[in-house]
């Protein structure tokens, strides 16, 4: 959801983004996973893009081997670097960030209304990275969740001051996959109840049972990795990719090392998150794709990196 749905933005007199004599000078945190070069058969094989979201053709994609992080960045990595970087997300420029109904934690005043065409979206003032729910919420007890809150603008900021970058869209899917080609999750075909990533249990948007294990974000080493050693590419949350959103790039996009189109006013998300459900949302699936805006800054949104 753009935050500027809610209403406009509202500044604040601190740096937007890294100043360039701290650049990449930060320590990245998070283990990383080694991906063998490969060509792999991209995008969905089992008709399950009901939402016109363009995941077919699918088609061979080759990569170069690579190394991604095996879970999300999180709390404790984000802040570190806002620590040494005195940088400021987009959320907080704002004002406001999006939470999802049931996890808002602020005064009825901080409440700005729900999104037109999904009311289960309030602005929230006050609502960051380190406020996740609003102004009576913190960060105890998540230090190991995945950081969300943060723009495609903000995750990229992380990755200068690392010197890494986000995934492409190819090799998130690459990854997440864990060489198991064709599959429709990184474990296999099917869910069961023993379940192995976190989305939502019940009725969607008002009832979620936490059946399993989490109501929001769960820790990034929760479940089990996949055959890569990557630990939730899908459910938890949305992880941003590096490439502008076309909804038909794949039907042009090359065979080697695919990068997205040149331009564009999205970028890519990847993996669905805690708030997937089959009744509205099937996107936490290895070939899943959505996208928002580069300064859109919702609670179930974080990223991974490469480097």
């Amino acid at each position: 959801m753009d935050p500027r749905m809610c209403c406009a933005p509202a500044a604040v007199d601190r740096p937007a983004v890294v100043s360039p004599e701290i650049r990449a000078r930060g320590t990245h945190g998070v283990e990383q996973r080694s991906v063998p070069a490969q060509t792999f058969r991209m995008g969905d094989h089992h008709g399950d893009d009901r939402h016109g979201d363009g995941e077919t053709p699918v088609h061979e994609v080759t990569l170069g081997a690579f190394r991604i992080d095996a879970t999300t960045v999180t709390n404790e990595d984000f802040a570190a670097f806002v620590a040494d970087s005195g940088y400021v997300t987009e959320a907080e420029r704002y004002g406001f960030s999006a939470v999802f109904h049931s996890a808002v934690a602020a005064d009825r005043a901080d409440i700005m209304g729900p999104a037109g065409g999904a009311p289960w979206w309030y602005g929230v003032r006050g609502a960051d990275w380190a406020h996740p729910g609003g102004r009576r919420s913190s960060l105890e007890g998540l230090a190991d969740h995945p950081v969300v809150h943060v723009t495609w603008h903000d995750a990229a900021a992380y990755c200068a001051w690392t010197g890494r970058r986000l995934p492409t869209e190819a090799e998130w899917e690459c990854a997440a996959r864990g060489g198991a080609d064709g599959e429709r999750y990184p474990w296999g075909d099917g869910l069961s109840s023993d379940w192995l990533c976190n989305i939502w249990q019940g009725a969607f948007p008002r009832h979620n049972s936490g059946a399993d294990g989490w109501v929001t974000t769960a820790p990034v080493r929760s479940y089990r990795p996949n055959a890569y050693g990557l630990w939730q590419p899908v459910g938890n949350v949305w992880e941003w990719c590096a490439d502008w959103w076309d909804r038909d790039y794949y039907s042009v996009s090359p065979a080697i090392g695919p990068a997205g189109p040149a331009t564009g006013e999205q970028r890519v998300m990847r993996g669905g998150s805690y708030l997937c459900h089959e009744s509205y949302c099937n996107r936490y699936r290895n070939s899943a794709r959505s996208a928002n805006t580069p300064d859109s800054s919702t609670g179930n949104t974080g990223f991974r990196t490469v480097g």
